[in-house]
């Protein structure tokens, strides 16, 4: 005597979620369940630059913060500065992160390009 699995019915549904009912057919809707990021213009941007040391084992690192953009924009500006300074860095929660201290170069840097920057911080 054999005892075997019944196999899953579930052929429809390549991606494995099980829909219990949908009133609609099967419309995929994440696209516009995903938050819209409102892009502003650079000038009117109002971004900090602070040095930072928590929670990175006494290694210092250059925030800015206060973005609007979307993250492929905060990816090439990352890029950018991170060229200019020439160190490294990354960009975390809609923040950039510049390895070391560099808040001054950063300033100006950032007012060259037209974002409304200031220091924040001691």
């Amino acid at each position: 005597m054999s005892t075997s699995k019944p196999k899953n019915s579930n052929t429809n549904n390549q991606s494995g979620k099980r829909i219990v009912y949908s009133e609609f057919g099967n419309v995929d809707n994440s696209a516009a369940l995903e938050r819209a990021v409102p892009e502003l213009p650079p000038n009117q941007q109002n971004l900090k630059v602070q040095a930072s040391r928590k929670g990175r084992g006494g290694k210092t690192v250059t925030v800015i913060s206060g973005f609007q953009e979307k993250p492929e924009t905060l990816t090439a500006l990352a890029k950018q500065l991170k060229a200019q300074c020439g160190t490294g860095g990354t960009v975390k929660d809609n923040e950039i992160e510049i390895q070391g201290e560099h808040k001054q170069k950063l300033l100006e840097l950032l007012t060259k390009l037209g974002y409304k920057a200031k220091i924040s911080g001691g």
